[in-house]
């Protein structure tokens, strides 16, 4: 075990998220899908925090965004072309 420079800890991070984002994917119980989604939550919880970001001010900017652009609530999906 060592403690990763900066640069190498971000890259770590965005591997660990890919990773992690995969697992979610290819879950196929409720419990496995919650437990995917846990592992999610936490590697952005420490990839915001890396940027200096809270969950708070991720949520936040997600908000701006959900109402200039929508969010997916509804199911909606728009094509861009």
């Amino acid at each position: 075990m060592r403690v990763l420079d900066a640069d190498e800890y971000e890259v770590a991070l965005h591997e660990k998220m890919v990773e992690e984002v995969e697992e979610l994917r290819a879950a196929c119980t409720r419990e496995e899908r919650l437990e995917e989604a846990a592992d999610v939550l936490e590697v952005l919880t420490a990839v915001a925090s890396y940027y200096g970001f809270t969950l708070e001010d991720v949520r936040d900017a997600a908000a701006v965004k959900a109402a200039e652009r929508g969010a997916f609530a509804g199911r909606l999906w728009l094509e861009m072309h």
